[in-house]
């Protein structure tokens, strides 16, 4: 019985509970018995997939990271004046996020204690630094207020996209749905940080 539900799961579902399980939990909070308590599977069947936790954290935050880079990918971020890309680059982050919304809730509270979280924290930090370039090169170009500190509003900016993971939660046929959030949060945002607001 247990060969079969071990066949029963993929790696695929088994990162998805272990993201439910480690936002529980807490990552070190987390054991190799809870995961498989959780997936109702045996250790042993856990270590067919993975190498163990941590591998499941790098998958996870990995995942989260790749949709947040990728989006620095696109045309929108890509192409036209700073104002719009960063306007852009702020929309799809919060797309990625409510799509993705276990793992990026997952990389937003990892804190460093381990090799996998110290990476995730590094990257994090890229990404947001890609984002404040946009800012600052929006700021030079004359598009943003110049009585704004734009290391400030980068925080706020990013505070504000960061702290849907808390309350958001996708409600089918009612609340509110991805591109609403999405641009409320960048008309919140930009419409206060324009020079033609």
């Amino acid at each position: 019985m247990t060969t079969a539900r071990r066949d029963a799961y993929t790696p695929e579902t088994l990162l998805t509970v272990a993201v439910r399980i480690f936002n529980e939990r807490g990552y070190d909070g987390t054991s190799m018995e809870h995961l498989s308590k959780a997936a109702g599977i045996s250790k042993s069947s856990i270590y067919h997939h993975v190498a163990g936790k941590e591998e499941l954290l790098r998958r996870a935050v990995s995942r989260a990271l790749d949709s947040l880079f990728a989006i620095l990918e696109e045309n929108g971020a890509r192409r036209g004046r700073a104002i719009e890309r960063v306007e852009y680059v702020t929309r799809r982050t919060v797309e990625v996020l409510v799509a993705e919304l276990p793992y990026v809730t997952l990389l937003l509270r990892v804190r460093g204690n381990t090799k996998t979280e110290r990476w995730a924290l590094e990257r994090r930090r890229e990404f947001d630094q890609r984002v404040a370039d946009l800012l600052k090169a929006a700021a030079a170009d004359g598009d943003l207020r110049a009585d704004v500190d734009i290391r400030l509003a980068t925080r706020l900016l990013f505070g504000m996209v960061n702290s849907l993971v808390e309350w958001y939660r996708p409600h089918p046929g009612g609340g509110y749905d991805a591109d609403q959030v999405a641009e409320t949060v960048v008309q919140l945002a930009f419409d206060g940080l324009r020079t033609d607001s």
